[in-house]
């Protein structure tokens, strides 16, 4: 067993299910009740699920290198406690901030997503015209939704970890109910002709959904983040890690054949929240409410957690003098930290102001800082395989250096994606600007805790 012998500040309360029910519940979230239609139209049903199984495939082989290394190094941070060690202070705050982003954008989107349903739920939700963005009239009635939102998930965290796995694994239990009765309704109603054209776009079509497939993803990795307050042995953390990917690859393409089987392309075409419409068409209105009241839960697991994930990602990069101490704080009571969760979800306040366009500059900016953190972690794992072979790593990840350079390889490669010459290519200035944001709010916590440091 590796050494764990520092001190820790927080509580070892989570089981395996609690383990699995988080990152399971941080990847599926909302996404698969309003993007599904984008992804069929974009890609064709095959398309879509090529997309996911070759990005969910390349998601799995890097977190076959997380599952070595929080086996080997179960401390609360993740990404940066293997970055620092590995490569170096410089190269552990980009990799831990561009995570951070990745989780952001997650929280960020959870908070646009709450209105979106809500609106769906409750008629009317459109009081208070404030302005226009990208098309999308936003109200203030929407915004307060998302708001309140925020102040209440921001609130649970603080909490405590133990209550918010509790809340997580009986919201999944009841996604996983309804997914069940979605798919197999959809096998026993639909029709094998709605899911002409198999594959749209060609390779254009694939690359598209692909780019949105590491945003669908973020949140196995919720799993080393939160690695000091897991009560389980070491290897059962990279085991339970590995079973969470597997669970969302087959999710995904699931959700996908079951919308393709019951909605013909005009259909698509014309469907706002397509899963749900899709429910209504196989149980009527009720199946619509149902799968919206679940959809409301998969939000709920996503936000929550992503701020687990988020937060002890800045709680270890304060506590190693990357940002102001103030963010190292652990609540005396609840022995979470508290005033890196209430960073998180300050900014999380800002997303509903734009309205419903920010969904999907969310899922393409965060992306950029997923794969370039997925990067950086390969670099680390190989480097430490080399540096440190003394290491114990009670979780080896099959393959050994030759999964480190494959996990590489791809996340280099779905990263490239995302820059111009590419047909998913980010856009400017949505898209490009919420990078920028990130880049120079990184750059002036930084400097902060630089100035701090020096002055002590």
């Amino acid at each position: 067993m590796s050494d764990n012998s520092q001190q820790s500040s927080f509580l070892r309360v989570l089981g395996r299910r609690d383990v699995v029910a988080l990152a399971f519940g941080a990847m599926i979230g909302w996404s698969w009740v309003v993007l599904t239609g984008t992804w069929i139209t974009s890609a064709g049903v095959l398309g879509a699920i090529t997309a996911f199984l070759l990005g969910g495939g390349a998601i799995a082989v890097v977190g076959l290198t997380y599952a070595e290394l929080s086996s080997a190094l179960p401390y609360a941070g993740g990404e940066h406690v293997y970055s620092e060690r590995a490569l170096g202070y410089r190269a552990s705050f980009i990799c831990t901030w561009a995570i951070i982003l990745g989780y952001m954008s997650v929280i960020a989107f959870e908070a646009v997503a709450l209105p979106t349903v809500m609106d769906s739920l409750v008629p009317g939700l459109d009081i208070g015209y404030m302005w226009t963005v990208a098309g999308w009239d936003v109200y203030a009635t929407w915004v307060a939704t998302g708001i309140a939102g925020a102040v209440i998930m921001t609130t649970l965290n603080v909490i405590g970890v133990k209550v918010v796995a509790i809340v997580q694994t009986t919201v999944v239990l009841l996604i996983l109910i309804v997914g069940f009765f979605f798919v197999s309704g959809a096998g026993v109603t639909g029709s094998v002709s709605n899911l002409e054209p198999l594959f749209a776009e060609g390779v254009t079509g694939i690359t598209i959904v692909l780019v949105m497939v590491p945003f669908m993803f973020v949140g196995f990795d919720i799993i080393p983040q939160a690695a000091e307050e897991i009560d389980l042995p070491y290897r059962d953390i990279g085991t339970a890690l590995i079973l969470s990917v597997m669970m969302a690859i087959a999710w995904y393409a699931l959700i996908i054949i079951g919308v393709g089987l019951v909605m013909s392309g005009e259909e698509l075409a014309a469907a706002d929240l397509v899963t749900a419409e899709a429910n209504s068409m196989i149980y009527g209105e009720i199946g619509e409410t149902v799968l919206l009241v679940t959809g409301l839960a998969g939000i709920v697991t996503s936000w929550n957690a992503l701020i687990v994930g988020a937060s002890r990602a800045l709680y270890a990069m304060a506590k190693a003098g990357m940002l102001p101490a103030a963010l190292a704080e652990v609540h005396p009571r609840y022995h979470t930290p508290k005033n890196a969760i209430l960073l998180i979800g300050a900014l999380s306040l800002i997303s509903p102001f734009f309205g419903r366009p920010a969904l999907v500059w969310l899922v393409n900016a965060g992306g950029l800082g997923i794969v370039l953190a997925y990067a950086f972690v390969a670099l680390s794992f190989l480097a430490l395989r080399k540096n440190e072979p003394e290491l114990e790593r009670p979780y080896q990840a099959p393959g050994g250096s030759f999964t480190g350079y494959l996990a590489l390889v791809l996340s280099v490669a779905i990263g490239a994606l995302y820059f111009p010459g590419s047909p998913s290519a980010l856009v400017w200035p949505q898209e490009w600007s919420i990078i920028v944001f990130w880049i120079i709010l990184g750059a002036l916590l930084f400097g902060l805790s630089r100035l701090s440091n020096r002055a002590d």
